[in-house]
């Protein structure tokens, strides 16, 4: 039998979460019921209770309560929950994860949807879920329910919503229950970042490693695409990582719209993923509409790609500290690294005769990052080619194959 986790505030909404846990025990699914209110008011509910998850946070429910600090309560109880139900996920506990709230239950909730892989199913019904719902999705596939009305009380409308959250939350629960230990694929799993101007290197690459058994994950470097990557990198559920693009990077830098973060091109590292890097569509920095470019930047070198995005090209000191931050994060990986630098063009656009063709600023990148690595024993490939000659691809999916292979052997 599927079991779904339920996780709420039952100090404020025992009543719904009672009928909440009816609803999915008459759909046929198991429910453990996760308390991360901090009084008392509903308690007797729990399954699991408040104070385990203040504990699991590094503290105690009567120390948070006597502060008088909702907003410090709430956060603990945010890192409590996210330990106790990947706690109960890997031991198999868990099959879904459903959560109601206003804004304190579902910044709690939050926490405990994202710390959960990818594939696990999670949904929160929220009075938040209009305007920006980014901190409460992150890069997870969480699923979001708008309330319609408060968390307040069972009535009409309420019993609508909270039924069909119900409905789903054990269907998708009973579904991957079912399918977990039935899927049979033991290929190896490998994320690769692509963007419109390194496809047919990541194209290349993807065909090979395909060919040689492995399932690979396409992520458009569209800052949400690269932070996705990394989390599933941190996860675990990656065994290697074909970072071909990673012009997210240029945008953080320069103040791009497709940014992933400063914390881009650091999670295979920190998790001993082998990986091969290159220096795809650093060239360029994304903005909007051409009007939407900041007046700072007027003097610059632009294209545009299409009437949503405009490109600007890096500049000679922009790419000498892109190259500096690529070879400084690949420093500190402690699993196995490879570069491929592609010595003719690192897009599409960034060729002989293309409009951001800069000999000069690439070989500035190169220059920096082959520097950040000269004694860490990273080898660095220089291949006298762009980025998307044929062949390019090849030869950086073949380097990960290498390095996952010597990896599984203990080479």
């Amino acid at each position: 039998m599927a079991t779904v986790v339920l996780l709420g505030t039952l100090d404020t909404k025992s009543e719904e979460y009672r009928w909440v846990r009816d609803q999915l025990n008459e759909a046929g699914c198991e429910v453990l019921l996760i308390n991360v209110g901090t009084f008392a008011h509903g308690a007797e509910l729990a399954d699991i209770g408040a104070d385990e998850v203040a504990r699991a946070a590094g503290t105690e429910l009567d120390l948070l309560r006597d502060a008088r600090d909702r907003g410090a309560a709430m956060d603990a109880m945010a890192t409590g929950a996210a330990v106790v139900v990947r706690r109960l996920f890997e031991e198999g506990r868990l099959d879904g994860l459903l959560a109601i709230g206003g804004s304190s239950g579902s910044s709690v909730a939050a926490r405990a949807l994202q710390a959960l892989p990818v594939g696990v199913p999670k949904l929160l019904v929220s009075t938040m879920a209009s305007g920006d719902v980014g901190p409460y999705v992150g890069d997870a596939d969480v699923t979001l329910m708008y309330s319609v009305v408060d968390i307040s009380g069972i009535n009409r409308l309420s019993r609508a919503v909270l039924g069909n959250a119900a409905a789903a939350a054990a269907g998708m629960a009973q579904r991957y229950a079912r399918v977990r230990d039935e899927t049979g694929d033991e290929r190896k799993l490998v994320g690769a970042t692509m963007f419109g101007l390194t496809t047919p290197a990541v194209d290349e690459a993807r065909e090979h490693l395909t060919g040689l058994g492995y399932e690979v994950l396409v992520f458009h470097a569209t800052g949400s695409g690269g932070r996705a990557m990394e989390a599933l990198a941190a996860s675990g559920m990656l065994d290697g990582v074909l970072d071909l693009t990673t012009t997210e990077l240029a945008d953080d830098l320069v103040g791009g719209m497709l940014t992933a973060g400063p914390h881009r091109l650091e999670a295979a590292g920190r998790a001993g993923i082998p990986q091969v890097v290159s220096v795809g569509a650093l060239d360029m920095v994304n903005f909007g509409p051409r009007e939407t470019v900041p007046d700072r930047f007027a003097d610059r070198k632009f294209l545009v790609h299409n009437p949503t995005v405009t490109l600007m090209r890096t500049t000679r000191e922009e790419m000498a500290e892109l190259g500096a931050r690529i070879g400084d994060k690949l420093s500190r990986a402690t699993g196995p690294v490879e570069v491929y630098l592609p010595l003719r063009g690192v897009s599409g656009i960034d060729v002989e005769g293309g409009p951001f063709a800069d000999p000069d600023a690439d070989a500035a990148c190169f220059a920096a990052l082959r520097d950040g690595l000269k004694d860490t024993g990273v080898p660095v490939h220089d291949v006298d080619a762009a980025i998307n000659d044929p062949g390019f691809g090849r030869a950086a999916a073949e380097a990960l194959h290498r390095l996952i292979g010597a990896r599984r052997t203990g080479e």
